[in-house]
């Protein structure tokens, strides 16, 4: 059984090493709509809000740079998520081969 989780944990971790690699440029961060008056809905601005090695950053991004912000946004959130999906598997799979492990050592005691 165990072997078996193990072999899924392995074989879903190579999909998203594989998932990672087809990731192309990315920037971190919220791209929003602004406006110099709110209020009336006028002269509207784009920015990108993130943060970067501890540090809150704000850049403005001219109209014609928009959809490709957008593009690398979501190519960023789509990293972070698959690292993140890595990263739970990796604990799962150490806990599993420690457990593995241990049952072993217990058997041949």
């Amino acid at each position: 059984m165990e072997t078996k989780k193990i072999h899924q944990i392995e074989g879903r971790i190579e999909k998203i090493k594989k998932e990672l690699q087809l990731i192309g440029e990315m920037r971190p961060g919220t791209l929003s709509k602004q406006y110099k008056d709110p209020k009336n809905k006028k002269g509207e601005y784009y920015q990108l809000s993130f943060t970067h090695k501890m540090k809150s950053r704000t850049e403005y991004i001219r109209p014609f740079f928009v959809k490709e912000t957008q593009k690398k946004v979501k190519a960023y959130k789509r990293f972070k998520k698959l690292v993140e999906g890595w990263v739970d598997l990796s604990i799962e799979y150490s806990r599993l081969k420690m457990n593995w492990a241990k049952r072993d050592k217990l058997k041949k005691d």
